[in-house]
Parts: C-alpha cells; sequence; structure tokens
C-alpha cells in the first residue's frame, strides 16, 4: 500500500502546518509529504511567495489538481480537494494525519477512497526537539517577556498608595486592567502581539489563572505572568514574578520561600530522559516539606487552604502551551524540549505567589532561557 502524509489547515493558525513549512499564510494550505517529495497546495496567489519561502519540493494551488467535477467556490474546501485529488493521482491508497486535520479534509480522502490513519504524534516530536535557531528565538523572546515583567514589577513598586493602601500612579489608580493596557503597549513597541497577562493583586491571586480585575493594593501580593508572542518569528515568551508593594507580612514570606525551593528543586531533575511527571512530584515534595498541600481547595482541602493545585510547568514553542506537560502523568523529557517551570502557592484569603522561568534540555541538564529577573518580592521603584 503507497503511503503519504498530510498535514492541512490554515498555517498562520495551525502551528504544527507552520513548523513542517515555515511558511505563515491566512489562507489554507495543504502539505503533502509524497515519495516524490513534500507537495504544497495553496491559494493561486500565494505559490510566488511560497516558492521563496516555503519549506517544499514544489508548490502548486488547488486549480492544478481539479477533481472531475470541479472545484467548490469556498477555499478550504476546495483545497481540500485539491488535496485528495493530488494523492489519487499520485497513487496513495493511505494517508496518515496529525491530530489537527479538519473534517473537511478527512470527507474529501474517504470520497476519493483513500484510507486515513492518524498518529497522534506526527508533528509533536519534532516540535519539541527544538533546534539550534529555534532555541536562539526563544531566547530572545523570554529576554523581552523578561524585560516587560521587570518594567511592570518596577512601575508596580513605585506607585504611592493612598490613605486606603490603593495604589495610585500620577494621582489616578492603579488597576489590573491599567497594568495590562501598558505591558500590552511596551510589547507591541518590541514587535510582540499583547499576551493577555495577568496581573493579579490579592483578592484575585487567589485563583491561579484569573487576569485580574480592580485596583491594586500595597502590602498585598501581585502576580505579573506575561507570554507574549512574537510577530516576527512566531515563538513564545513565558514569565511571571510576584511583587509586593511596602511592607511584606510573615505568611507571605513563607509561600515566597517555598516556592522559590520548589522551583530549585524542580530544575535539578530536568535532563534528557526524566519524567515530566519526576519533575512535578520534586515540586510537590518541596512544598509540602515546607508545610503547604497540593490540591484543591474545597476539594481536597479546606477552602481557605494555601495550596498548589497546577503542575510545574509546561512546553513552550510556537504555542505557549504545548508538549510535554509536568504534571502527575507527564511523559520522558527529550533533548531539545523547552519548558517552564512554574510553582505556585494560592490562597483565597491572602492571594497567590507564583515564579517562574523557562529551561531549555540539553543532555545531563537544563539551561535557562533568558535568565535576566531576580525570583524576589521587592522591586526598585
Amino acid at each position: 500500500m503507497t503511503t503519504a502524509t498530510l498535514i492541512a489547515g490554515i498555517p498562520a493558525h495551525n502551528d504544527t502546518l507552520y513548523h513542517r513549512i515555515r511558511f505563515a499564510v491566512g489562507d489554507p494550505a495543504a502539505c503533502l509529504e509524497l515519495p516524490e517529495g513534500r507537495l504544497l497546495i495553496v491559494r493561486d496567489i500565494e505559490m510566488d511567495r511560497a516558492r521563496a519561502q516555503a519549506q517544499a519540493d514544489r508548490v502548486a494551488c488547488p486549480a492544478d489538481f481539479t477533481p472531475e467535477g470541479g472545484l467548490d467556490g469556498d477555499r478550504e474546501t476546495a483545497t481540500a480537494q485539491a488535496a485528495a485529488e493530488a494523492l489519487r493521482q499520485h497513487g496513495i491508497q493511505e494517508v496518515v494525519a496529525d491530530r489537527t486535520l479538519g473534517l473537511l479534509f478527512v470527507e474529501q480522502l474517504r470520497a476519493a477512497g483513500i484510507t486515513l490513519r492518524l498518529d497522534p504524534n506526527l508533528g509533536v516530536a519534532e516540535r519539541r526537539q527544538k533546534d539550534a535557531k529555534e532555541l536562539e528565538m526563544l531566547h530572545e523572546c523570554q529576554c523581552v517577556t523578561e524585560s516587560a515583567v521587570r518594567m511592570a514589577c518596577e512601575r508596580i513598586a513605585a506607585a504611592t498608595p493612598d490613605a486606603e493602601g490603593f495604589l495610585l500612579e500620577d494621582g489616578e489608580p492603579l488597576t489590573s486592567e491599567r497594568m495590562q493596557a501598558i505591558i500590552d503597549i511596551f510589547l507591541l513597541q518590541q514587535g510582540f502581539a499583547g499576551s493577555d497577562s495577568i496581573v493579579a493583586g490579592a483578592k484575585d491571586g487567589g485563583d491561579c489563572h484569573e487576569r485580574g480585575t480592580g485596583a491594586l493594593r500595597t502590602e498585598e501580593p501581585i502576580i505579573v505572568d506575561i507570554f507574549p508572542r512574537s510577530a516576527r518569528n512566531r515563538y513564545n515568551g513565558d514569565c511571571t514574578r510576584t511583587v509586593v508593594h511596602g511592607a511584606i507580612s510573615d505568611q507571605i514570606q513563607r509561600m515566597h520561600h517555598a516556592v522559590v525551593a520548589a522551583k530549585k528543586a524542580a530544575v535539578e531533575t530536568l535532563r534528557t530522559g526524566v519524567m515530566g511527571s519526576t519533575v512535578h512530584q520534586a515540586t510537590v515534595d518541596t512544598l509540602k516539606d515546607h508545610g503547604f498541600a497540593f490540591g484543591f481547595p474545597g476539594k481536597d482541602h479546606p477552602n481557605d487552604a494555601v495550596t498548589m493545585p497546577h503542575g510545574t510547568g509546561h512546553g513552550l514553542g510556537l504555542a505557549v502551551h504545548e508538549p510535554p506537560l509536568l504534571d502527575d502523568k507527564g511523559t520522558a523529557l527529550v533533548h531539545g524540549d523547552v519548558v517552564t517551570i512554574e510553582p505556585g502557592l494560592y490562597g483565597t484569603l491572602v492571594g497567590g505567589i507564583r515564579v517562574e522561568d523557562v529551561y531549555a534540555i540539553q543532555g545531563d541538564g537544563a539551561t535557562q532561557l533568558g535568565g535576566t529577573l531576580h525570583e524576589g518580592l521587592s522591586w526598585p521603584a
């Protein structure tokens, strides 16, 4: 049986397809790995640009593979029809597809009598094993991300509290929304898309993924988590710090000390071949050693408990969340994986603490990407 591989979709949104062809376009495209080489089917007006930029042996448009009965007027349907016809003309009887393949393509393959087989790992392993160029781009992204985190933390630290403890900047309330907008503008000026950044004061910081709303206060922990995408190279950064304006309570100091210790323990486990679950367990064990719990308040622990309810980290690349996971079912790390390490502690009464950095797995250890920020709670005003 003659077999080919098909990855299809819109490269500007389908990271697996973009990674394969290195060509960003906002219209449907299909990448066929044929015995003769890689065939890329794109819209006709994109063909010259694709020939110059895309990683493909041949570039064609849907009209080059018009099936009997013609092409549909819908571009995505027409691309799916052309992909099926190209496979038929090349004598392909079976197609191996990745997890992102849409049903339009599935139906056209079935109509052409071509057997379809899913390979859920197709494209995943290739994206995990970052090469030197990808690591360079990710390092660049992380440095910009860290500069945004530094800017935000220092700006919060420089604010002036009013009589009720609410932070002011230039006489106006410094809110989560205002800081998020400031971060977005900063990132846009650096060539990065906005990241739905988290600026969560104590009332919101007790929920690990709450973006944050309303006024920020002095003497309370404020989580700043920024994860933008470069408009130039399409890779992501991801960094979190926690800032406290003014005095820091003993409880917040104790939480922060435990989180930093857990992060250090997790980083020390990073190497090729170690299980993601092992990395995560190092985090959990360290937090427990410091007197804190793992799990969900209200479910595993009392409602007012201070816990860590999430995994230790995740892969980072063209997507801000991608394999591998560093969690209780995490798989083995491979050379070239880039992962976040981001332990945190959260309580509904006290707020949250999280510290996050990014590491590249290389042989017997890991190299931190970026690496320009301190981990403390106090920032220069």
